[in-house]
């Protein structure tokens, strides 16, 4: 009986491990993300994790409104949005300061960037 005791649980462990699958692949989106938008992919992320701050008028100590496209787009353009963004939580000029966006929101951001900040 106490052999079989000792052999339930290892047998149940090595099932577990060999069930279990992580790489780098399951951590990434692969697929193409398409064309993105101001209005389509980033408003949204914007209204939700910035605007308590970055309202007009800014609030909280923030030195600016992040309300519209061109407010966000200039700050894309003299990379301090993606600077601000990239930095870890607590961090001096990290934002949100309430805690990093996901990466793959950032990578959103990033690749609106590259792609020439398309409003519509």
């Amino acid at each position: 009986m106490k052999n079989k005791v000792k052999f339930i649980p290892l047998s149940f462990t090595f099932i577990v491990l060999a069930c279990t699958n992580v790489s780098e692949s399951d951590l990434t989106n692969e697929e193409p993300m398409g064309t993105i938008t101001y209005n389509a992919n980033l408003k949204s992320i914007i209204d939700g994790s910035c605007l308590n701050c970055h309202s007009d008028p800014p609030r909280n100590g923030a030195p600016f409104p992040l309300t519209n496209f061109e407010q966000l787009s200039f700050r894309a353009e003299n990379g301090s949005l993606l600077s601000a963004l990239s930095k870890q939580t607590g961090e001096a000029g990290a934002m949100p300061p309430g805690g990093r966006l996901p990466q793959t929101t950032i990578d959103l951001i990033a690749q609106w960037i590259e792609d020439g900040q398309l409003e519509q």
